[in-house]
C-alpha cells in the first residue's frame, strides 16, 4: 500500500543563520599565520629599502605626469632668458658648474624659484630620462582665457580708443587669430609671436587636436605669450558662430580660395583669421563657417606654407589693408572736374 507523506514540522527558518558558512578561504598570504603572509612582509620590507625605489617615492612628491620640464642646460638658459613662469629649479647634487649653470642660477634667483638638489637617482627619476645634464625647470602650466573674456577686452580697447584719429581707431579693431588642427608648439609659439607683433587680440585653440602652450611655444614666442592671451574652446566651429553672431567676420586661409589674402573686404571690420594644419587644412565645418576664403600667392614648386608663415603673412596682409583703408579716409577728397 502506497504510503501518502504528508505535511511535516520544521523550523520555519528559525535555525537558518546556523546554516550559513564563513565565506571562502582567504588567500595563504593573506593569513597572519602562514609562512606566505610572513614573505610577503619580508618582501615589502626590502622593496622600501631600494634606494632606487626610496629615490622615486621622494621625486614623486614633486613631479607628476602633467609637468611640463625643460630639460638640459642650454634649454633650461634659453627659457629663463625669455621669461617662462616656473616654479621650481633642480639641480643635480656635485655636478661641475660651467658659465651656463651659473647664470641660469643667477637668472632663477631673480625670479624667485626654489632651487632644490638632488642625486642622480632623483634626478633620472623627475627628468624621466638620464640625458637632463644635471638641470631640469619644472614650468608652472599656462592659464587660458575664456574666449568672452578675450571678447570683452579686444571690444573695450577698442571703444577706449574712439575719440583717437582714424588710423588709429581701425588698427584696433578686434582682430582674432584661431587654429584648427595645428599640433607643433612651436609652430603655435611662432603664430603668438606675430600676433602680438601685428597687434592682434588674441589667438583661439581647440580643447582638442591642437598643440598647448607649453614650454617649447613660450620659448619660440620669445615671451609674447606673456602679454597675449589665448583661449581654449571645446568646439572651434561654434566659437566661430558665436563670434559671428557678435559682429565679426571669418576669413579662413585655403590653397584654394577664391581670393588673395588681405583683399577680402573684411580687413577693417572686427575679424577672425582661421588657419588650418600644413597638411589638411581647414576642417570642412571650419571652412563652410567662413564668410571668405582666401589664399596667398605662391610658387606651384610648394605645396603648402607653414602655418607660422601662413599666420605671419596673413596678419601683415590685414596691417597693411587696414592702413590703406585709414588714409584713404583721412585724405583730402579732390572736387569732380567740370
Amino acid at each position: 500500500m502506497a504510503n501518502k507523506k504528508g505535511p511535516t514540522k520544521g523550523s520555519g527558518g528559525k535555525h537558518r543563520n546556523k546554516l550559513r558558512g564563513r565565506g571562502p578561504t582567504p588567500k595563504a598570504e593573506d593569513r597572519v599565520y602562514h609562512k606566505a603572509y610572513k614573505a610577503r612582509q619580508a618582501a615589502q620590507r626590502r622593496q622600501a629599502a631600494d634606494p632606487r625605489l626610496a629615490a622615486r617615492r621622494r621625486a614623486d612628491r614633486f613631479t607628476s605626469d602633467s609637468d611640463d620640464l625643460v630639460i638640459g642646460r642650454n634649454a633650461v638658459l634659453e627659457a629663463l632668458r625669455v621669461g617662462v613662469p616656473a616654479s621650481q629649479l633642480y639641480l643635480a647634487a656635485r655636478m661641475e658648474h660651467d658659465d651656463r649653470t651659473r647664470e641660469i642660477v643667477r637668472l632663477a634667483g631673480q625670479e624667485g624659484l626654489n632651487l632644490l638638489e638632488a642625486d642622480r637617482l632623483e634626478m633620472n627619476r623627475i627628468a624621466r630620462s638620464s640625458n637632463h645634464q644635471g638641470v631640469v625647470l619644472k614650468v608652472q602650466p599656462y592659464q587660458y582665457a575664456s574666449l568672452q573674456s578675450l571678447v570683452n577686452r579686444a571690444e573695450k580697447h577698442a571703444a577706449a580708443l574712439g575719440g583717437a584719429d582714424q588710423a588709429t581707431r581701425v588698427a584696433a579693431r578686434p582682430l582674432f587669430i584661431a587654429l584648427d588642427g595645428v599640433t607643433d608648439p612651436q609652430n603655435l609659439g611662432a603664430v603668438i609671436r606675430s600676433a602680438a607683433a601685428f597687434g592682434a587680440s588674441g589667438v583661439v585653440l581647440p580643447e582638442r587636436r591642437s598643440a598647448s602652450v607649453t614650454a617649447a611655444a613660450w620659448k619660440v614666442s620669445a615671451g609674447a605669450a606673456a602679454h597675449l592671451p589665448v583661449a581654449r574652446v571645446v568646439n572651434l566651429t561654434k566659437a566661430i558662430q558665436g563670434l559671428k553672431e557678435h559682429g565679426y567676420y571669418a576669413v579662413g586661409l585655403d590653397g584654394a580660395g577664391t581670393t588673395t589674402v588681405g583683399e577680402t573686404g573684411f580687413e577693417t571690420d572686427p575679424l577672425v583669421v582661421v588657419l588650418g594644419s600644413e597638411g589638411k587644412g581647414l576642417s570642412r565645418l571650419v571652412r563652410e563657417n567662413c564668410d571668405a576664403l582666401a589664399s596667398i600667392p605662391i610658387s606651384s614648386s610648394v605645396e603648402s606654407l607653414n602655418a607660422s608663415v601662413a599666420a605671419g603673412i596673413s596678419l601683415y596682409a590685414v596691417a597693411m589693408a587696414r592702413r590703406r583703408s585709414a588714409s584713404q579716409a583721412n585724405s583730402p577728397r579732390q572736387a569732380p572736374a567740370i
